[in-house]
This record gives structure tokens, C-alpha cells and sequence, in this order.
């Protein structure tokens, strides 16, 4: 296939992006830098110039595509006013370029989150939350699902809180950051709280996988490690970054905070037997082994 992805750049998208040039497929990439056109340019993309606002320019990727992975996020998480901003860019992407496959039976996927359930591990069947800080992800994602009944094949990834490669990303890459910039590895609670994580190249792989073969309308589970307690993974954090751990309120992690104070595990084993996915990268907590001081 000929692949058009935003967001090819990210801790995901150039795991998504070389994952996809490995196996065949060629790519056609949303960029909005100079420095990420050549990024993706190295790589063995082809570039499309422009960001996920542009779009008149997603109706132009997704023309000249025979399918389409939707990654682009925004980075800045700072306040609640600048997340709802880039959750309502996202939205008004993805409903683009959904619009724009509307009776060709070309596959889209989209990026979402695993549910939370209390008291127990979430699966595939759980719906995605609509409400809350991030609820307009949800709905974004399951109106794009909804195209399946208007010839689209659409289906959706759903991320863990920590997506991670050499130490890095996700919601542990954001508790590191918060250690480094305040000198204590802090979690929130009493730190027995689970957040599932996978590596970026076994992601990767399952993005490719949903692309090529996922049914129309489905929703597929990215988890390697079910759930990591939080207090372990800062636990990690502080031997590797040589900080103290320690509690500390939820609030010191911004918008975040109700989130990360939450007991989130999610289970792949629909996707894992379905799919034929299987991760065979690091795990969190031994990925979290590369960190430097």
C-alpha cells in the first residue's frame, strides 16, 4: 500500500513509519518542519508539507493514499486550555481525513487510549471513556469507527498511558521529566496503581498489522505489560536518575494528575490471538534501564 501518516515523526509515528518502509509498503508523510522533512526524507519517505490543522492538505494526502495511520498529537500538555486544544485539532483531523475515505473501503487507523475498569484489567470489548479531561479522544475515535458503515475500514489502535523506546515517552517519560526538573522521582497515591506500557517497535508492528488485515469498526489493544505499578516504575526512575522516591500530590503533575492517580491495567489477549501480534521488545522497567543521570 501506498501509506499517507501524520505524526511520522513521534516517539510512534517513525516506529510506524520504518515499520511500515520494512515490510513493503511505501510511505507518504505529513510534515510541518524543515527538520522533519528531512527526518522523514532519510528515512524513505516521501514528505507532504503542512500540520494537522492544514486541511485541505490531510484531503490531499488521503487522495493520493490506499490507506491512512492518523498519529499527529499535540506535545505541549502544560494546562488544561492547551490539551483541550490539541485533543479539539486532533478531532477535527480525524473526522478530515474520515470524511475523505467515505465509500472507498480503504483502511484508516486511528490512535486512542485502553479504557480503565475498576477492578480489573480492561479488554478490547470496553468502550473508551467519553468523558473526563480527555473524553473528546473517545468520541473522536468511535465517530471515526462509525465510517465503517459508509465504506471506510476504519479501526483504531488504543495506546497505553506509556508508549516507550531507550527510556522514553509516555506517561513514564513524564514522570521522569517532572524527577529531573524537581530532584525527587515522585509518584501520586500510595503508588500501587497499574499503567499498562508497550515498546514503540512492537506498537509499530500492530499498527501495520490493523492496516493490512484489522476488520472495519474494530478497536485493538497495544499492551505488552498488562500494568506496571507506579511506584515501581518511579522506583527505576529514581535508582537510575540517583533522585529520591517519594509520594507526592497529584497536582504537582498538572492536568495529568487525576490520571496518573488512577489503577489502569489493560489486557491484549483478544488482539495478541486475533491479530498474531506478539511484542518481543523490552518491557517498561527494563527499557526504564537506559535512563541517564
Amino acid at each position: 500500500m501506498h501509506v499517507f501518516v501524520t505524526g511520522g515523526t513521534g516517539t510512534i509515528g517513525s516506529a510506524v513509519v520504518a515499520e511500515l518502509l520494512g515490510n513493503g509498503h511505501t510511505v507518504l508523510a505529513l510534515a510541518r518542519s524543515d527538520s522533519s522533512e528531512q527526518t522523514l526524507k532519510d528515512a524513505g519517505a516521501e514528505v507532504l508539507r503542512g500540520g494537522i490543522s492544514d486541511l485541505d492538505v490531510l484531503r490531499a494526502g488521503a487522495a493520493q493514499a490506499d490507506g491512512v495511520i492518523s498519529l499527529a498529537f499535540g506535545r505541549d500538555y502544560s494546562s488544561p486550555d492547551v490539551l483541550a486544544a490539541a485533543i479539539a485539532e486532533e478531532s477535527a483531523a480525524m473526522a478530515t481525513l474520515g470524511a475523505a475515505l467515505v465509500g472507498s473501503d480503504r483502511p484508516i487507523v486511528t490512535v486512542s487510549g485502553t479504557p480503565w475498569v475498576p477492578g480489573r484489567a480492561s479488554t478490547e470489548a470496553d468502550p473508551v471513556p467519553t468523558d473526563g479531561p480527555v473524553g473528546e479522544r473517545g468520541r473522536s475515535a468511535n465517530t471515526l469507527l462509525s465510517l465503517a458503515s459508509r465504506g471506510v475500514r476504519a479501526t483504531a489502535v488504543r495506546m497505553p498511558r506509556t508508549v516507550h523506546n531507550e527510556g522514553k515517552g509516555g506517561f513514564a517519560g513524564l514522570l521522569t521529566e517532572q524527577a529531573r526538573r524537581t530532584g525527587v522521582a515522585g509518584y501520586p497515591g500510595d503508588g500501587t496503581q497499574r499503567w499498562p506500557a508497550v515498546h514503540a517497535l512492537d506498537a509499530a508492528v500492530l499498527f501495520r498489522l490493523a492496516l493490512e488485515s484489522a476488520p472495519a469498526g474494530t478497536a485493538w489493544h497495544a499492551v505488552a505489560d498488562e500494568g506496571d505499578a507506579v511506584r515501581d516504575i518511579a522506583t527505576v526512575v529514581g535508582r537510575r536518575l540517583n533522585l529520591p522516591v517519594r509520594p507526592v500530590p497529584e497536582e504537582n503533575f498538572g492536568p495529568f494528575g487525576p490520571i496518573f492517580a488512577m489503577d489502569q491495567p489493560a489486557s491484549s489477549a483478544y488482539t495478541r490471538e486475533a491479530l498474531g501480534w506478539q511484542p518481543s521488545h523490552p518491557g517498561l522497567l527494563e527499557d526504564l534501564e537506559n535512563l541517564r543521570p
